[in-house]
């Protein structure tokens, strides 16, 4: 369970009940912000924590919530990066007001189970997506079975990817894959560079699928699979599937909270 409750708990206790553990990227800039707000709220051991503030860029991000995965605390991001998706602006003052009326959001990440040809295999966390990729210059052959079932007999291609709600609009959305609202309960498969069936671009599955994508060719057209830090070369089958035994919270403010900007974004030309 997440120590707070969550914001009502905020509410309640008020702001200066809360407990925070700072945590900053190694940039000049986040040290910087890390020195200036220890100053003013002070700091804790992330033992002794209610809640983790974060300072950098969706890529810190993502570090400090694969970091905290076992301490299950709320993070509160502040932007010191560059997109920032994940994160809200930076601002030094008011930030206990800020965390008392946040916005919670939980994620869950893909698990993935990546299968070697000497029978090892390997397991990874995605929370924004799942990524298969080819390893040379020719292109990957691969086959697709959702809930066992084989729905691509052979996609050509230079890979494809498993995205969560959250991770639609990170490299999902450079593929041209499809933006999914967090309460959506979907998942996005989209297609890398597909050669054949060329017009194929994805499919949207429900939350609960679970993906098996077979490499038809792994000598001739290796291929690697990647779930964050994750990175497994010459798979021959890579199983993928939404771990809800896991939850991440993440807090935003309210005027630009998660859900919002996954909203705006399919509404920029």
């Amino acid at each position: 369970m997440y120590p707070l409750g969550r914001d009502a708990e905020l509410r309640s206790e008020g702001t200066d009940a809360v407990r925070i553990s700072f945590r900053a990227a190694r940039s000049e800039e986040a040290q910087r912000a890390l020195a200036e707000l220890v100053a003013r709220y002070g700091d804790v051991p992330v033992e002794e924590a209610d809640l983790i503030v974060a300072l950098g860029g969706d890529g810190f991000m993502l570090e400090t919530l694969h970091g905290f995965i076992d301490r299950r605390l709320p993070i509160y991001g502040m932007n010191l990066g560059t997109v920032g998706f994940l994160l809200n602006s930076y601002r030094v003052e008011g930030l206990l007001e800020r965390i008392a009326v946040a916005t919670p959001v939980d994620l869950h990440p893909l698990r993935m189970r990546a299968e070697l040809g000497d029978g090892r295999q390997v397991t990874g966390l995605g929370i924004n997506e799942v990524s298969v990729f080819r390893e040379t210059r020719q292109a990957a052959r691969l086959a697709i079975d959702i809930d066992g079932v084989c729905r691509m007999p052979e996609l050509v291609c230079d890979g494809i990817l498993i995205a969560t709600p959250a991770g639609s609009t990170a490299y999902n959305l450079s593929a041209h894959g499809p933006i999914i609202p967090l309460g959506a309960d979907l998942l996005a498969l989209t297609p890398i560079s597909a050669f054949r069936p060329r017009r194929w671009r994805g499919a949207l599955l429900p939350s609960r699928t679970r993906f098996c994508v077979r490499v038809l060719d792994p000598e001739k057209r290796p291929v690697s699979a990647v779930a964050d830090y994750t990175e497994v070369r010459d798979v021959h089958a890579v199983h993928v599937w939404e771990d809800r035994s896991i939850s991440f919270r993440l807090l935003f403010d309210p005027e630009h909270n998660l859900e919002e900007r996954i909203l705006k974004e399919q509404f920029i030309p």
